[in-house]
C-alpha cells in the first residue's frame, strides 16, 4: 500500500521533473529491492536507512554493456563500503526485480554480486531526481549520495558510454563524512584521507590559500 507521501509524489512527477536539488531534504521514497544475498524481494523505504549515508547508484539497464562493469567495480569495493560502518550502497534501474535476479545469475561479471538492487519500474524515483530518459525509458547514469539525516549531498552524471569509478565514490564518501564530522573544515581538490591537505574557509585567507593549507 502506498504511503500518502508517495501518492502525492506520483501526482507531482506526471508534470514535473527534478523535484529535488542539492542540499534538499529527500522524500521518503518507497523501494522495491532484490536482495541477491538472501535471494528475496524486500519492500522498504528510504527512512529505514536513517542514520546512514545512502548511495543511490542509478544505471541505464540490466543486460547491457558498461553497466555490469560498473556493478562489478562496486561489488569489488564491498568490504571497503562495509568498513565505513554507516554506508549503504543501492543500485537502481527501471528494470523489474525479476530482471535484476536473472541478470546477475547469467552475467559472469556479476558472479557473487551482493549489493541491493532497487527496481524503479514506475519511474517515480527517476522522475523525482530528474534523470529519466524519455526516449529509452531508462534512468541516466547518475549517482546520488544522501546524508544520514536525509539531505542530498552529492550528484554525479556520466554519459552512457562512460563508466564510473568506485575509487572516486569511496573518496567522495570519505570526504563527505570528514566535513560532516569536522564542521568548518573543507576538503581540497583530490582530497583522499585525513593525511591530505585541508583548510578552514574564511574571508581572511581568500588570497592566501597556499599558506593556510593544513
Amino acid at each position: 500500500m502506498e504511503s500518502n507521501v508517495y501518492a502525492e509524489l506520483k501526482n507531482q512527477v506526471t508534470e514535473n521533473y527534478a523535484l529535488v536539488k542539492l542540499e534538499d531534504k529527500v522524500l521518503d521514497l518507497d523501494l522495491e529491492i532484490y536482495d541477491p544475498v538472501n535471494d528475496e524481494v524486500i519492500n522498504t523505504n528510504l527512512s529505514e536507512y536513517e542514520g546512514r549515508w545512502v548511495v543511490l547508484f542509478f544505471y541505464p539497464a540490466d543486460f547491457t554493456f558498461v553497466c555490469p562493469t560498473e556493478l562489478k567495480d562496486l561489488n569489488d569495493k564491498l568490504q571497503e563500503f562495509q568498513s565505513m560502518e554507516n554506508v549503504e550502497v543501492i543500485v537502481v534501474s527501471t528494470d523489474t526485480v525479476f530482471s535484476h535476479r536473472g541478470w546477475i545469475k547469467e552475467e559472469h561479471l556479476l558472479k557473487d554480486f551482493q549489493l541491493p538492487m532497487a527496481s524503479d519500474r514506475t519511474t517515480i524515483m527517476s522522475r523525482y531526481f530528474g534523470i529519466l530518459n524519455e526516449q529509452s525509458w531508462n534512468s541516466e547514469r547518475w549517482t546520488f549520495i544522501i546524508s544520514p539525516d536525509g539531505y542530498l549531498k552529492m550528484m554525479e552524471i556520466h554519459t552512457e558510454p562512460v563508466g564510473r569509478s568506485s575509487n572516486e565514490l569511496v573518496r567522495k564518501l570519505n570526504a563527505l563524512k570528514f566535513v560532516t564530522e569536522n564542521p568548518w573544515n573543507a576538503c581540497v581538490a583530490s582530497w583522499n584521507g585525513e593525511s591530505s591537505p585541508k583548510l578552514k574557509p574564511s574571508i581572511k585567507i581568500a588570497w592566501q590559500v597556499a599558506e593556510n593549507l593544513e
